[in-house]
Parts: structure tokens; sequence; C-alpha cells
């Protein structure tokens, strides 16, 4: 199925009005999808897995921010240091020494986002409230000079209870308004929302939203 365009320019409008950003999340769709989009100039998109990533960079227009939003193991940083636009899923200390080494490999600097444990969920990764802040008031961010901290990111539970969705962004904005006190002025974004709860994750503060059916349709695992 190819890229809904009237989705996709009905969302652009509805996020422009307050002014968030949209990542265009194509993971297992082809190239072609992605072109169709790039042509109305999306710019951003982004991708759940490294070999997948990768592929797609390598053959695609230049000038795509690529923004890595999975869980990323420290043993695949090395294969998207030289390009990635973004890090979303930044979940661990030992995560972050491994992208900072990478990055002075390559001699650039690597936008990340801290990712913060909001859900009832086991399965999904992050910082909690307590070790983010004591990692933020430690100072140690400052060890790892190749790294850019540009804010939070969280994904809510997969829930269709919008006062347990309200409750786990609430939350994340909380941390995130008492870490932009003590950070830089480089930490401005908020990464929260996708396809089923990003109008909800707007109204409590988001300014990047992740999504990904509304535009490409239903994803294709068997490949």
């Amino acid at each position: 199925m190819p890229a809904n365009i009237e989705k996709y320019q009905a969302i652009l409008h509805e996020l422009n009005q307050h002014n968030v950003q949209l990542i265009a999340v194509s993971k297992t769709k082809p190239n072609e999808d992605i072109l169709d989009l790039y042509e109305l100039g999306q710019k951003a998109f982004g991708e759940n897995y490294v070999q997948e990533l990768v592929d797609k960079a390598a053959q695609l227009p230049k000038d795509i921010q690529w923004h890595f939003i999975g869980h990323l193991q420290s043993n695949k940083v090395k294969y998207i240091a030289p390009f990635v636009h973004l890090i979303h899923g930044v979940d661990s200390e030992k995560l972050l020494q491994e992208i900072n080494k990478q990055a002075i490999k390559q001699n650039r600097t690597i936008d990340c986002l801290l990712q913060v444990h909001i859900a009832t969920e086991e399965t999904k990764f992050g910082f909690d409230a307590d070790s983010i802040s004591e990692l933020i008031q430690s100072g140690r961010l400052a060890n790892y000079s190749n790294i850019r901290i540009k804010g939070l990111m969280g994904m809510a539970s997969f829930s269709e209870d919008t006062s347990i969705l309200t409750k786990e962004f609430s939350t994340l904005k909380q941390i995130f308004d008492q870490s932009s006190i003590q950070l830089s002025s480089d930490f401005t974004i908020l990464s929260m929302g996708m396809s089923s709860d990003y109008a909800l994750a707007i109204s409590l503060g988001s300014n990047m939203v992740r999504i990904g059916s509304l535009l490409f349709g239903a994803r294709n695992y068997s490949k």
C-alpha cells in the first residue's frame, strides 16, 4: 500500500498549528513509500531496525534525516554512527558511553534523546524518573563530549484508557520540565505520541510525534 498522501497532509497541517515535528515511521516499508512523502517535503523518517536503516540510508536521498527510534543495542551503534540524525531511545548510561565512543571515531557530535520508562508494561525500556534525575544532577553527561542531549522520549502503555495515557504523558512532561532547568539550551525536544495517541500527547506538551501506520498502513513483519 502506498503512502496515504491525503492523511499525511492533514496530519502535517494539524501538527504545524501546534509547532510539532513529524517523524514519519517507515519501518518495514519500501523505499517507494518513503519517496512518496519525501517528494512532498518530508525529511525526517524513523526506523526501528539497524540493518534496515543502514540499507535505506545507502539507497535513498542523502538529505533525509534518519531518526533511530527502536531499542538500540550497544554493539550496533557503530553501523549508524556515521549518519544518524537523532537517536531517540537512549535507555542506559552504557549506551551513552558507546554512542560517544563511536561519535568520536566519526569525528561528529550525535544528537540523542534520553528514553524514560513511563508505561505500565515491563517490555518498554528507559530510565526511571529517579535514575534520570540522578544522571542529570551528577554532571556526568559532561563526560560525553561528542553527544548532545536534545531532550526526552517516552512510550505510553498500549492502552485505550485515556486516563492511563494522560498520567504517563503528564509524568514525562514533568520530568522534561525539571530536566530542562538543569540542562543546556539544546534541551528542547519532548518526543511522545504515536499514531493512536499523538493528539493527546500534543495536548500534554509533546513537540515531536512518531507516526507510522496512519501514513503507511499496517506494517508487514513477515519479510
